[in-house]
């Protein structure tokens, strides 16, 4: 541990004291909090918040680390400190520069990054096929988890599930999903649920349409839609009434659409 003040403060239960800018667990922090691809190169998964932190535990995963900010440090929940078997303390002269959010939490936590899981054949699914934006892809999971959908499915070119921004925009939702990545359209033969995706100018309305249950919707690319060779693998293509006139919805409020209409569906009159 640094010497300092801020070791007396954290002396009692942490295991590091971080005071330095040039302490090398420090820039490992930082690289896993700020960067969308450190998380696969370090093995590991930024959690910041104590909303994230607590979703995290009530799922029964366990932290490799737990992070404080030394002035939030002597009043951090017991429950959380003691979830992980390593907790570290960093002067909060050198906290904001962790975080890249603009008003830092003042604590979080580091997870080990799951095992790449298999695909789920039978499970209620979102396929997401190369879609860009962390935002939508994060917001997509949480309404995945809300409506009934245990598994997400991501095809290559779709941002990283694991990546920090995905993990916020998650809001805790990763931890209560099966979710595989890296796939190619090829690899969705295995799935054995039929597969329905959207389309802004053609197919069944949805209003309108009989939904299976369970079934696996796919999300196209914000700007180019379904894959055409995704669309192919389709059982059922439907379009979303938008008597306002707009062109297009975002993706995440169509999937939100699309997967509150299979969920009403799934419960009947």
């Amino acid at each position: 541990m640094t010497a300092g003040r801020g070791q007396i403060a954290a002396a009692a239960d942490a295991d590091v004291f971080i005071a330095s800018a040039s302490n090398a667990l420090l820039k490992d922090l930082r690289h896993l909090a700020q960067g969308s691809h450190a998380h696969r190169k370090q093995q590991r998964v930024w959690l910041e918040g104590e909303r994230l932190c607590r979703a995290a535990l009530q799922r029964g995963w366990q932290p490799l680390l737990a992070v404080f900010a030394e002035s939030f440090w002597p009043s951090a929940p017991e429950a959380l400190w003691r979830a992980a078997p390593r907790r570290v303390v960093v002067s909060d002269a050198l906290w904001a520069g962790i975080s890249a959010l603009p008003s830092p939490a003042p604590l979080a936590f580091v997870l080990a990054l799951p095992d790449a899981p298999r695909l789920l054949p039978d499970a209620p699914t979102v396929l997401l096929d190369r879609l860009q934006d962390a935002g939508n892809v994060g917001a997509i999971l949480r309404s995945a988890a809300a409506f009934g959908f245990a598994q997400v499915l991501a095809l290559k070119g779709t941002a990283l599930l694991w990546s920090p921004k995905v993990v916020r925009a998650g809001m805790g939702a990763h931890f209560g999903l099966h979710l595989v990545e890296g796939l190619d359209v090829a690899d969705l033969a295995a799935l054995r649920v039929p597969l329905l995706v959207t389309s802004s100018h053609q197919g069944q309305w949805l209003h309108r349409a009989r939904l299976p249950w369970p079934c696996a919707w796919g999300m196209g690319h914000e700007g180019q839609g379904v894959d055409p060779a995704l669309a192919a693998r389709a059982t059922q293509q439907v379009r979303i009434a938008q008597p306002g006139g707009e062109e297009s919805l975002n993706v995440a409020a169509a999937a939100a659409i699309c997967l509150h209409a299979s969920a009403v569906a799934r419960l009947g009159p």
